[in-house]
């Protein structure tokens, strides 16, 4: 009977494993989107000397992108700009150039690697760095000076919901081999870096995808807690061995080892091997922990005369008001499960214990199995 019960649970820790490792190498987040965006310009150098030069801010520029996130931290993007440079003023001399770009670009996600989430789930920040190929444009003078040119800046987000986010970005922008003065009147014969021109633009990013998430907003733990997870096991097998051996020796009636089987369970409840996880800020249980439930809903059947405690709880990330409010939610929504199965609601009582404090705030693996739903029998 004790190597049933044993493996009984441990089988039940591994489903439980092997559920929060899938959950933490998901790829169940959307990893396109394509960037909208416009702004101003200032082009610094070079100009021909004399009276060339625009004024502090020069409209207009335009930059329009596609990103693939290889995964929630890293990624690559395309994208292609169009930047307007005029003499805005009259103390310089007229002149009208246009400057095309295109670029391909690497993508760090600094949100998700500087742990954003900690304090918001609203605010983002992206890096992006790489080279193209430019091409420098004044018809008047009949210009058409093709460049090289590295870029490099940083984006800031508001996420709007999980399809869209506003974006405010500053970049800088070097060319080399650039042959003529950005107002197109003069030649600088020089082969390196040259050129440098700064941007700021505003605009939206459109996530695209069949999931809920895009990659720029999704928490991904990269381990599975596996040292609590053997030391739950450590504890299990220890409380077994030390059942009466009276209990495992079958010298009398079946119903009496029912008995004690239910007892066994009902310990395992109380003891918080069965939990419910759930992702961050969400109240609804993630997919493959549900294995708990099915467990927690076979004993009441099982026990008709048993009322069940459902204990919410939640990581400390937010203000305490929110997470009693989000940590009873999840507990409602277990209640509303076991309801549908069939479980009466006057053996239901949801109870919210808010953030879990004995939980380290700083470390994102702890901060995943906070947020849970435990059950206690009575």
């Amino acid at each position: 009977m004790k190597k049933i019960v044993i493996t009984l649970a441990f089988a039940l820790s591994l489903m439980h494993a092997k559920a929060q490792t899938e959950n933490n190498t998901t790829t169940s987040y959307n990893k396109w989107s394509v960037e909208l965006d416009g702004g101003f310009n200032k082009p610094q150098r070079p100009f021909t000397s004399g009276n060339y030069y625009t004024s502090r801010i020069n409209p207009f520029t335009v930059d329009l992108g596609v990103r693939y996130m290889l995964n929630n931290k890293f990624g690559l993007k395309v994208d292609a700009g169009y930047n307007s440079f005029t003499d805005q003023n009259n103390s310089s001399i007229d002149f009208d150039s246009k400057y095309y770009r295109v670029d391909l670009q690497g993508v760090a996600n600094l949100g998700r690697i500087m742990n954003f989430e900690t304090w918001t789930n609203t605010f983002g920040l992206l890096g992006h760095a790489g080279f193209g190929v430019g091409r420098l444009e004044n018809k008047d003078l009949h210009v058409k000076d093709n460049v090289g040119n590295f870029i490099a800046g940083l984006t800031g987000q508001i996420r709007l919901s999980d399809r869209f986010a506003l974006t405010g970005d500053v970049s800088t922008i070097l060319n080399a081999y650039q042959d003529h003065t950005f107002d197109g009147n003069g030649a600088t014969n020089s082969r390196g870096f040259s050129g440098l021109l700064f941007t700021g633009t505003a605009g939206l990013n459109i996530y695209l995808g069949k999931n809920t998430k895009h990659a720029d907003w999704t928490v991904i733990s990269e381990n599975a807690d596996v040292a609590a997870l053997e030391n739950k096991l450590a504890n299990l097998e220890a409380q077994v061995n030390k059942m009466p051996e009276k209990q495992v020796i079958v010298e009398k009636p079946v119903t009496n080892t029912v008995v004690n089987d239910k007892d066994v369970i009902k310990e395992l409840i109380n003891d918080k091997y069965y939990s419910v996880y759930f992702d961050f800020n969400k109240s609804t249980p993630i997919e493959n922990s549900t294995a708990a439930i099915d467990v927690v809903l076979t004993y009441l059947r099982k026990n008709p005369s048993a009322f069940l405690d459902i204990l919410g709880y939640a990581d400390q990330v937010g203000s305490s008001e929110y997470n009693d409010k989000l940590s009873k939610a999840r507990a409602t929504n277990v209640k509303t499960i076991l309801e549908k199965a069939g479980i009466s609601s006057s053996r239901l009582n949801v109870i919210s214990e808010g953030a879990d404090t004995s939980i380290q705030k700083d470390s994102e693996e702890a901060r995943r199995l906070a947020r849970r739903v435990t059950f206690k029998v009575k």
